[in-house]
C-alpha cells in the first residue's frame, strides 16, 4: 500500500511538473506579440503575390520574416497601394512598412527608418525601338509615366516640370502597360523593379537606358518612437553578419550583394 501510494505521488507530481512546463511554453508562445506590417502589393522582386499559394513573397517579405524571428515578433501583413503606406504608417493605423521605401529627409521627419537594407536608384525604361532616349534630358517635351508618391515622381518634377508630360499611375502594372501600349513615351522608377521587367515580362520590347539617377536606400519603416527600430537594426546586421542577408539576396536577384568599398 505504501509502494503503491508512493508511485502515485510521484505521478502526480510528474504530472503537475509536465503540465507547468506545458503552460509556461504556452505562454511563452502566447507573449510573442502580432505587429501590423503592411506592404505594396505589386513591387516585383520584392513584394508580389503568389498565385499559386495566394502568399505575399518577395525578397521583401522573406527580409521582413527573418528580422522578425529575430527581433522576436510575428508578421500580421496587409497590402496596400504604395501611396498609402507612409500615412498608414504615420497614423498609427499600421506598426512597421516594408515595400522599397526610400529613405529621404522629408519621410524621416513623419516616420521612423531602420538602417539601410538594399541600395537602390532611379533609371528609365522605354520600348525595344527607342532609340533617341538615353538620359533625363532626352524626356523633354514627352510623356513619361511613374508611380504615384514615389521618389521617382519627384524627381521627375524637380528635373523637367512642365517641359514634360509627366503621368504618375497607382501602380506598377498600370505603368508598364501604358509603356507597352504607347500611351507613353518612357517610364521612369526605381532600378530594381524597371531592370526585373525589362527582363521578364518587357524582354524584347522594352529596354534600359541611360545612368543610375538619384541614388537611394530603402528602409524599414516605423511610426516614430516605435519600439521595434533598434531590434530591427540589430537583427538586419545579424543577417549581414552570417551571410543570410546574402543568401536572400541571391536568391531573388541572381548575384551577390554588392560588396561594400
Amino acid at each position: 500500500m505504501k509502494e503503491s501510494s508512493k508511485a502515485s505521488t510521484l505521478l502526480t507530481s510528474s504530472s503537475l511538473a509536465v503540465a507547468l512546463t506545458l503552460g509556461i511554453a504556452g505562454h511563452a508562445v502566447a507573449q510573442t506579440p502580432s505587429v501590423n506590417v503592411v506592404t505594396d502589393p505589386s513591387f516585383v522582386p520584392f513584394e508580389m503575390l503568389d498565385s499559386e499559394t495566394g502568399e505575399m513573397i518577395g525578397f521583401d517579405m522573406d527580409i521582413i520574416n527573418e528580422v522578425a524571428e529575430r527581433a522576436g515578433f510575428e508578421v500580421n501583413l496587409t497590402t496596400i497601394e504604395f501611396a498609402g503606406i507612409i500615412p498608414a504608417i504615420q497614423t498609427g493605423n499600421q506598426e512597421i512598412a516594408i515595400a522599397g521605401v526610400t529613405i529621404t529627409e522629408e519621410r524621416a521627419e513623419i516616420v521612423d527608418f531602420s538602417d539601410p537594407y538594399y541600395d537602390s536608384g532611379l533609371r528609365i525604361i522605354v520600348r525595344a525601338d527607342n532609340d533617341s532616349v538615353e538620359t533625363i534630358e532626352d524626356l523633354e517635351g514627352l510623356s513619361v509615366a511613374t508611380r504615384i508618391g514615389s521618389t521617382s515622381y519627384d524627381f521627375l518634377q524637380e528635373n523637367l516640370g512642365d517641359s514634360a508630360d509627366i503621368t504618375p499611375y497607382p501602380g506598377n502594372s498600370d505603368m508598364y502597360m501604358a509603356l507597352l501600349g504607347r500611351n507613353v513615351d518612357a517610364a521612369f522608377y526605381d532600378a530594381p523593379n524597371v531592370s526585373y521587367f525589362a527582363r521578364t515580362r518587357g524582354e524584347g520590347r522594352t529596354k534600359v537606358v541611360g545612368p543610375l539617377y538619384a541614388g537611394q536606400q530603402y528602409g524599414i519603416v516605423f511610426h516614430k518612437g516605435s519600439e521595434w527600430v533598434e531590434p530591427t537594426n540589430e537583427a538586419l546586421a545579424s543577417m549581414q553578419e552570417d551571410g543570410t542577408y546574402a543568401e536572400i539576396f541571391e536568391k531573388w536577384f541572381g548575384e551577390a550583394p554588392p560588396s561594400e568599398e
